[in-house]
């Protein structure tokens, strides 16, 4: 059957991509062997055209998709002798990478002799050495500290690992047995993309492929170009705070200014913070990655999405700020900034789409590592947990409980998985009630995870949200902030700094309460059967069913209609 460029074939050819990308990042899941990337799904997968650019990906974590193709490109650069069978890895955050943990592989496919495309993945692991152990600790001063820093090196020649290069990085992590093992399953996984991809190319036709993916291009750019140009021109600005860079103990700005004028959208971070001392700077893939996300979502967050549907979108800044650090500066932390980017950003287009947006999260990320030695192994672990907060609510809908941050929306991990492979014990994990934010649409809530440790452990972290609430919109109340506890309701009770490294005896409690989010529109507004609802659930108390939202309950948990009605008009009059 002979095949032509056209738009069904083009489609067929889209979704045989985003299928193939989708493959590689479960195929992942399944061989990987750290808990970041068979439970977290700290994980995503590509593939690119031969230039670099994005083709597909695969529905996982989204911050993580924006750093391949400006790697590619500069591997491209850097890279010279690609053959059939490399692997190549980076993790550079300076050369397009992420933060030092978060390993990139790019394996090239070629096509009757012919470099057609790339099929990519990246992967957080467990430990790449550094200062602290596992990585994620907060306040770090410089990259030097942060880990080991490779730049691009082929991993794997003609299809061979390259023992050497194994050697150094062996040497130079605490677990190299979990994460080698990692390495080896994400490289299984590109060589397996690379050959889903040329069936593909097999099928259709190396001329019908190539020019297939030109068109996918043209129709990705195509859709958001009309989306802009029927949004209003002019110039919105959106603003967020960090509680600190986990060394100076003072906020930190992020500004985002957008710019529409006809189809074309320009967004810059002028009125941001400088680069900060401590490891919270984002580097430029990361916040760019911040307001590609957002359009994504505003626009349609089904559409197809490729190096197409980012050219209407002009993301400059300037070189020195904390969305645009310059090298030596620290970036492990830099989730902090990307989702106050995401956050100011979505407060800068509720001006343009009100009924497009939502309100503000939890808007960090809460990643702890715990390192030590196992009591009944005597071998070193290393225990990673991110957990989620609240989500913000919609304009037609409350926000989800318990999700994880925008750009990552990584899974939980159950506490079975977490019990069985550390020593540690998971005493509590529910939602905190109260802690979304009032409004029409309730925010989501945030979550409490309470972990008892069994031995002695290096507790590394960052977070944020401990100072700044959540934005409520267009009506909608704060939601609560987040708190470490060490200890909770003893005599020791501390609460905890949100960056930093510290050590943690054993029997040590360590409760991690997640920030809330904002509610949408006025609360007194709600309709009183779903605060009812939201009461008998745990998820509000009566107090603030009366106070924030005017709904009075009988003993019985029935609406007492008279009294409701009194108390929203005297909320609707102080309003």
């Amino acid at each position: 059957m002979a095949y032509k460029a056209d738009p069904v074939t083009m489609q067929v050819i889209r979704y045989g991509l985003e299928a193939i990308a989708n493959d590689m990042g479960y195929n992942l899941m399944r061989t990987g062997r750290t808990t970041s990337v068979k439970e977290i799904m700290d994980i995503n997968c590509a593939v690119l055209d031969a230039s670099g650019d994005i083709l597909s990906q695969a529905n996982l974590c989204p911050l993580m998709l924006f750093s391949l193709p400006e790697t590619a490109k500069r591997m491209l650069e850097r890279v010279r002798g690609l053959e059939e069978g490399d692997v190549i890895i980076c993790n550079d955050p300076y050369l397009g990478g992420q933060h030092l943990l978060d390993m990139q592989f790019f394996s090239p496919v070629f096509f009757e002799g012919q470099l057609i495309a790339f099929v990519a993945n990246i992967a957080h692991q467990l430990d790449m050495g550094g200062a602290v152990p596992g990585g994620v600790a907060g306040g770090l001063t410089e990259i030097y500290q942060e880990g080991l820093r490779l730049p691009f090196v082929k991993l794997y020649s003609g299809g061979e690992e390259d023992t050497q290069v194994f050697d150094i990085i062996e040497k130079n992590i605490r677990i190299p047995e979990k994460t080698l093992d990692d390495f080896r399953a994400q490289a299984a996984t590109t060589t397996w993309g690379v050959g889903r991809v040329k069936a593909l190319v097999e099928k259709y036709g190396l001329k019908v492929f190539l020019e297939s993916t030109e068109l996918l291009i043209e129709y990705g750019e195509r859709i958001v170009r009309e989306a802009i140009r029927n949004m209003p021109d002019g110039d919105y600005r959106g603003v967020d705070f960090l509680d600190d860079d986990g060394q100076i103990d003072e906020p930190l700005k992020v500004q985002v200014n957008v710019h529409i004028k006809d189809d074309v959208m320009r967004v810059d971070f002028e009125g941001s913070s400088p680069q900060a001392k401590g490891n919270v700077n984002s580097p430029w893939s990361c916040s760019q990655g911040g307001v590609f996300y957002v359009m994504v979502g505003i626009i349609d967050p089904y559409m197809v999405v490729n190096s197409g549907t980012f050219k209407p979108i002009r993301v400059e800044g300037r070189e020195g700020l904390i969305t645009r650090p310059v090298p030596p500066a620290g970036v492990t932390a830099r989730s902090q900034t990307m989702t106050k980017i995401t956050e100011a950003m979505l407060k800068a287009m509720s001006q343009v789409v009100p009924n497009r947006v939502v309100a503000g999260s939890h808007g960090q990320a809460c990643t702890n590592s715990f390192m030590g030695i196992h009591p009944k192994t005597g071998r070193p672990f290393c225990y990673i947990e991110i957990q989620g907060g609240g989500a913000g609510a919609r304009p037609k809908k409350d926000g989800p409980d318990g999700q994880d941050l925008h750009l990552g929306r990584f899974l939980n991990t159950p506490v079975e998985a977490a019990e069985l492979e550390n020593p540690v014990m998971i005493e509590r994990y529910e939602l905190i009630p109260d802690s979304g934010g009032p409004g029409r649409f309730r925010g989501g809530l945030s979550l409490r995870r309470d972990i008892r440790f069994l031995t002695d452990v290096t507790w590394a972290r960052y977070s944020d949200r401990q100072k700044f609430k959540p934005q409520g919109l267009f009506g909608g109340m704060e939601g609560t902030q987040g708190r470490l506890v060490l200890n909770p309701a003893t005599p020791g009770e501390r609460i905890c700094k949100s960056k930093g490294v510290e050590e943690l005896k054993a029997g040590s409690l360590l409760s991690i309460r997640l920030p809330g989010s904002g509610g949408y529109g006025p609360p007194w507004e709600r309709d009183p059967a779903l605060v009812q609802r939201d009461v008998v659930e745990g998820k509000v108390s009566l107090g603030s069913a009366k106070t924030d939202y005017g709904v009075a309950l009988r003993e019985d948990m029935s609406v007492d209609e008279d009294e409701t009605l009194r108390l929203r008009q005297g909320m609707t009059k102080s309003a």
